[in-house]
């Protein structure tokens, strides 16, 4: 059987993708590595968090036009939307990782037929779409299945980039109506690209080359991050001189022309948290403003951990509330979270009893198992603990009678119980 789509990662994009387009009519096929995933998606079920989407998946699977597999078959059109992580070198200990797409570039060898088209949907560096249409071509070369000695000579293929530009907990809404990019290595790779696009996207699709759509992606998110910097650094300041720094933000963006955003405890994510690292890769000496504003933001966590570790001195075997461990509010995603890398300092360091409070999970991520932490509920965490922590402001956790924390050594990195 041929499909009409093959998606490759069936993650926090690939699945969303590959489950609107199979509602949409289209015979998808979704690919992933770990089994429990494609034999969880088969019974018309979902392994992540979020809203509607088990609706949406299971419409999919019981229309029968999305089916998952461990590999790739024969389609029209590919979709990258596997990981794009670090990597330690000797130079950068944080290179982009381009393994997984690599990887799964290489697999479609076997299967892919003349005229398909390859998009790239994964957060890249600029130029990871010449590199997987090398990838492929070399890998076709291989195999057997193309002699030709220059890319495409008896085997033409299409190739281009499509970033995502959704948020976690409104994926299925943006996915529909945010503007997307469309970057081609050809004009004919784009245009395609756009048209596919366009069977369930009602907004605007710019047509672009691939390295302008792959740097415009890295450049939103290097946007957020300088931003967010400014704030994470005015909250430093504050701290120092005595000042708060939530009435600072909202005194200032009285001014019509300033919107200060509002400062955490770092910056999680698989996007804002990685991509202003793969410019600086790219332009070491001309980023300067991205790195630092990204070195403010991987700072801010020890800060954090400072302020915990000296209010836990004061206690002879204190108890540690930690409200929140997701990236962000309300999603499950635990990526890059700064939360998470504060809890594990503050475990490895031995800072006392660890009482973790994450709704969105049913367990601890591996990072935090092996006894000196404990997943427990709201209402414990607050009862026993001399210290409470709030690093995510999860819904559940605005609501919370202040009086419960009034004899409580709080720390509130988000400004939620002022």
């Amino acid at each position: 059987m041929k499909y009409e789509i093959c998606v490759l990662g069936l993650g926090y994009i690939g699945l969303p993708t590959a489950s609107i387009f199979a509602t949409k009519g289209k015979k998808v096929l979704g690919v992933d590595v770990i089994f429990k995933v494609v034999e969880t998606i088969n019974d018309g079920r979902i392994h992540i968090a979020e809203p509607d989407l088990d609706v949406l998946v299971k419409e999919a699977v019981q229309s029968g036009n999305l089916r998952a597999a461990t590999n790739p078959a024969a389609a029209e059109v590919y979709i990258i939307a596997v990981p794009t992580p670090f990597k330690v070198t000797a130079d950068n200990p944080r290179a982009p990782d381009l393994t997984y797409v690599e990887d799964c570039t290489r697999s479609l060898a076997q299967v892919v037929e003349p005229g398909a088209l390859v998009i790239l949907e994964s957060t890249s560096p600029v130029g990871t779409t010449e590199h997987v249409r090398d990838w492929l071509y070399e890998e076709l070369r291989k195999c057997g299945r193309m002699a030709g000695a220059s890319a495409g000579d008896d085997f033409p293929l299409l190739f281009a980039h499509c970033p995502e530009r959704i948020l976690p907990g409104q994926m299925l809404k943006e996915l529909v109506s945010n503007d997307r990019i469309v970057g081609g290595l050809t004009r004919e790779a784009a245009v395609r690209a756009q048209e596919l696009y366009r069977c369930f996207c009602t907004a605007e699709i710019f047509l672009t080359d691939a390295r302008t759509a792959e740097l415009a992606k890295l450049t939103e998110n290097s946007f957020r991050d300088v931003n967010i910097a400014f704030a994470n650094e005015l909250s430093m300041i504050c701290d120092r001189l005595g000042i708060d720094v939530w009435e600072l933000i909202r005194l200032a963006n009285r001014h019509p022309r300033v919107k200060i955003l509002q400062p955490g405890p770092g910056v999680g994510g698989h996007c804002i948290a990685v991509d202003p690292w793969f410019i600086v890769d790219a332009a070491p000496e001309e980023a300067r403003l991205i790195r630092v504003a990204r070195e403010v933001n991987d700072h801010k966590p020890h800060h954090v951990l400072a302020q915990i570790l000296t209010k836990a001195s004061r206690f002879k075997a204190p108890v540690i509330a930690c409200l929140g461990l997701a990236f962000k509010a309300d999603v499950d995603d635990l990526r890059e979270s700064p939360a998470v890398d504060i809890v594990q300092h503050l475990a490895e360091g031995g800072a006392g009893e660890l009482l973790v409070v994450e709704p969105h999970v049913s367990e601890l991520p591996k990072a935090l198992t092996g006894g000196a932490v404990k997943l427990v509920g709201l209402k414990e965490a607050i009862v026993r603990a001399d210290i409470v922590v709030i690093l995510v402001n999860h819904r559940s956790f605005l609501s919370l009678d202040r009086s419960l924390v009034r004899d409580k050594v709080v720390i509130d990195t988000r400004g939620v119980w002022r």
